[in-house]
């Protein structure tokens, strides 16, 4: 049984194959100008990965943003359903996940077999997402990868005070203007993104474990300053944080594919 998943987000796309229980490859695109192009690129590259053909693939299942515009998949769950499955599945003792994705932050509450039991959701506005900080790391003249490990060498962190994006990105520029170090700023963006994503998982609350997924769960410095905000140390996953919701796709898939077998 070779199932797959595929997650067209607003910045990224990810697919994942998986051999009956086991994951057997993945990859990892910035996304295309239209949905379905993104899809078929990140899925050839990830059966390319696999030594397989679309041919091959018994069941897939599409999640994200573009997941009504994906042509080779048979069926669409939400992200929100996804993460929370894909989650709970690679550590089994969570049960609540935080989605930082590129436009949007999602709060989820799972039970013991990776079901949504509650969620929250901010979509609304570009702070708190990984438009944010891809904004913010355009602004320091660095990449997004380097935006959390230079703030590790801050030594006078300021202080953000704006709450929107654009605003935020003013205050940067002020800041340099000023001359305040790049490495100071930066520690300053990453710990104004957790105390932004930290207001939203108030709302719904922390149950342990916690785990983070998405894009911006490779960000060390917004990970380390949302743990102490919060009080709570992070599960590590033992795969990339960022396939997670195409993982969850791929396990829905393989549910349905094996329910139709019955």
């Amino acid at each position: 049984m070779i199932v797959a998943g595929c997650d067209v987000g607003s910045l990224t796309a990810e697919a994942v194959i998986m051999e009956d229980n086991i994951i057997k490859a993945f990859e990892i695109i910035r996304v295309r100008p239209r949905p379905e192009q993104s899809a078929t690129d990140v899925m050839n590259r990830a059966l390319e990965k696999a030594g397989l053909r679309m041919e091959d693939i018994d069941y897939c299942v599409s999640t994200g943003y573009g997941r009504d515009r994906i042509p080779f998949a048979k069926r669409n769950v939400s992200e929100i359903s996804c993460h929370g499955r894909g989650a709970q599945w690679l550590v089994p003792s969570i049960r609540t996940v935080v989605d930082v994705g590129g436009q949007d932050c999602k709060v989820i509450s799972v039970n013991e077999k990776g079901r949504v039991v509650d969620f929250v959701m901010n979509d609304k506005c570009a702070a708190g997402t990984g438009r944010f900080l891809e904004i913010m790391a355009r602004v320091l003249g660095v990449s997004i990868e380097e935006l959390g490990p230079i703030s590790l060498k801050a030594q006078n962190p300021v202080d953000i005070t704006s709450q929107c994006s654009v605003f935020t990105e003013f205050e940067a520029m002020v800041l340099i203007n000023d001359g305040k170090r790049i490495e100071d700023i930066a520690a300053g963006v990453n710990r104004a993104m957790a105390r932004r994503v930290l207001a939203l998982i108030n709302r719904v609350g922390v149950k342990e474990d916690l785990g983070i997924t998405g894009g911006v769960a490779k960000n060390i410095a917004v990970v380390k300053n949302l743990e102490e905000l919060l009080g709570v140390k992070a599960k590590e996953f033992p795969m990339d944080p960022q396939i997670i919701g195409a993982l969850g796709a791929a396990l829905f898939a393989r549910d349905r594919y094996l329910k139709m077998q019955k």
